[in-house]
């Protein structure tokens, strides 16, 4: 029996490429989804062995519906599918439980292999990848449930930097200047006691704030 997909991604040149690129084989395409609120309508609704998820979407950001996904539908493998091999958002497909990450420039055989293996059960994080989040996941000030005193601008730039955004990204988003997202970015590093950017997001994430 083959293995049924979904595929989320607000590009449609994208879908196609992987529709191409499942043809002929033993995966097929149940349901397409442009936006995360369509993704998680058709995992509800089509129930796929596997859910191919981008994580830039023009609608939100692709690792909140992980999360939301992942409490409705604890049990199915969810592989993040981005152009951006992003430590950040490495570290939080980690945290939430993705089956794996998988970048757009990945080749046909690699991403083909990936999805039956993650069909199949495991999970497809590579040794590399676990060894750069590794010390984010497993810091101890990330793990105790401490009230942290941030400002409210601390935490429009901490949401957004744990959505992956660079600090220019950020000063722009939140009209700014950079030096001042420097800034706040290091008094939110501290604050956390945290060392970098990863650990914050990850921190982040497990205090729900993404």
């Amino acid at each position: 029996m083959g293995i049924r997909i979904v595929i989320a991604d607000d590009h449609e040149v994208v879908r196609s490429g992987l529709k191409s690129l499942v043809a002929g084989t033993d995966i097929s395409i149940v349901g397409e989804a442009a936006s995360g609120e369509e993704a998680i309508k058709l995992a509800l609704r089509e129930s796929p062995d596997v859910l191919l998820l981008d994580i830039r979407m023009a609608d939100g950001d692709g690792l909140n519906t992980l999360g939301r996904i992942k409490l409705e539908r604890p049990n199915l493998p969810v592989l993040m599918f981005s152009a951006f091999d992003n430590p950040t958002y490495v570290a939080r497909a980690v945290a939430l439980q993705a089956a794996g990450y998988l970048v757009k420039s990945a080749t046909r055989e690699h991403i083909l292999n990936t999805i039956r293996k993650v069909c199949a059960g495991d999970n497809a994080w590579t040794r590399e990848e676990l060894r750069r989040v590794t010390g984010a996941l497993a810091t101890p000030r990330l793990a105790a449930d401490i009230d942290v005193p941030l400002t409210q601008r601390e935490s429009e730039v901490l949401r957004h930097l744990a959505l992956g955004l660079t600090n220019k990204e950020i000063a722009l988003a939140l009209h700014i200047s950079y030096e001042t997202v420097k800034e706040h970015v290091q008094h939110i590093l501290r604050k956390v006691g945290v060392s970098d950017r990863t650990q914050a997001a990850v921190w982040a994430v497990r205090k729900g704030l993404v």
